[in-house]
């Protein structure tokens, strides 16, 4: 029998309850966030978790009242934290985010309770819980990166799946690939658009002066490319500043508490299919070396490592460079014809790289090259039929 008057009864309900209060947070938030999404895949999966979070908190308000404690009341909001300032601000995808490090969160919380707890049936609920809390982990994962349909958490772990995974962060080979050939095909696009419109206006106004046409063009090409470069290097260098920041923050997390460090790098581990004994081996070996240690909790927590971060020198030399190439499309004609025969071979060479362009896309989408070739060509001579047509009635009003 239970004595109401044991403070490590009292304690032991109040730890139960928090736990009661966590899970229909969690709950509300979860059916909230689905509520508001649309995507039918995202839809389901938040509420299997909000169902899920709804039994815990119902194992939790069965084992108080075995227990002989008062029934638990929410204190929390409607939505949970769905309505939160930082959600607001950070969208869906930053909510999704959020979600994911409250689940790794109480996956040690829990893991810690394992220990504390001297409580045979709460103990077995812990279990249950935890194993649960990691499958919503990976459920989150696999929606906030849109890797559909989500692998199924009894699914047995693909071992050379999990080292390309790790390997892929490790080098950071794909984000490198894309980013770097993402970012040049932007640099073009940027440039022959803005540069397109500008001789088309031009051209319109001046009935193709090739020397207003080349003197528009070329200072529009020149700012374009110091525009996008230096652009492309001030968001990279805050990247890097922001990961930098999170990585001391880190670090400041190991010294003040290294135990919970090891114990959150663990279950890492454990969430990526590593049995727990074995997972707490690795780790044990990592932390041997503070600066290997912090790499890896570091690379696990912000999902990125530093040699994954674009170079800002890099990105501004790419980015002003395919600026300026994508923006000297539309002038060459200029250089050798005039009037409208310059204009013809400008619109036509401008589309051509325009369909170029779109179709070049496709090396870091799933679209066919066609499908967006033509799009770009679309929107491409779009803009020029409308920057030609204002560019005629700005001729008239100067004349």
């Amino acid at each position: 029998m239970y004595d109401s008057h044991d403070p490590r009864l009292r304690k032991l309900l109040a730890a139960l309850e928090a736990n009661w209060q966590a899970e229909m947070t969690g709950h509300y938030t979860y059916l909230a966030l689905a509520r508001e999404d649309s995507d039918p895949i995202r839809k389901r999966t938040l509420e299997h978790m909000a169902e899920s979070e709804a039994e815990h908190a119902e194992a939790w308000a069965g084992r108080i009242a075995e227990l002989g404690g008062e029934p638990p009341r929410y204190k929390g909001k409607p939505n949970g934290d769905a309505d939160s300032l930082a959600n607001r601000l950070g969208g869906k995808r930053m909510a999704l985010r959020r979600l994911e490090i409250d689940e790794s969160r109480a996956i040690a919380h829990y893991g810690q309770q394992l220990k504390e707890l001297n409580d045979e049936p709460s103990l077995a609920i812990l279990r249950r819980v935890i194993d649960e809390e990691r499958e919503h982990y990976i459920e989150l994962g696999t929606l906030i990166r849109e890797h559909y349909p989500r692998r199924q958490a009894a699914a047995p772990v693909n071992p050379q799946a999990l080292l390309e995974e790790l390997l892929a962060k490790r080098s950071g080979s794909g984000r490198q690939a894309a980013g770097w050939i993402g970012d040049a095909i932007y640099g073009v696009n940027d440039g022959l658009g803005a540069i397109f419109g500008i001789v088309s206006g031009v051209s319109g106004a001046t009935v193709g002066n090739s020397h207003y046409v080349l003197l528009a063009g070329i200072a529009g090409m020149i700012a374009s490319a110091l525009s996008m470069g230096s652009g492309a290097y001030l968001a990279a260098k805050s990247e890097r500043e922001i990961y930098e920041a999170e990585v001391e923050r880190e670090r400041e997390s190991i010294e003040m508490n290294a135990p919970e460090s090891r114990e959150l790098l663990s279950l890492y581990y454990q969430v990526k299919g590593l049995p727990e004994d074995d997972a707490d081996r690795v780790v044990d070996h990592i932390a041997r070396d503070k600066k290997q240690f912090l790499r890896a909790l570091s690379a696990e927590r912000l999902n990125a490592t530093e040699d994954a971060l674009p170079n800002p020198i890099t990105s501004a030399v790419s980015g002003a460079i395919s600026t300026a190439v994508g923006a000297f499309v539309p002038i060459i004609p200029f250089f050798f014809l005039r009037g409208y025969e310059a204009i013809l071979v400008s619109a036509v060479v401008s589309l051509l790289a325009h369909f170029a362009v779109g179709a070049a896309k496709s090396l870091i989408t799933v679209r066919s090259w066609w499908s967006s070739g033509l799009e770009m060509t679309l929107v491409g001579a779009l803009e020029g039929v409308v920057t030609y047509v204002i560019g005629i009635g700005l001729g008239h009003v100067g004349a």
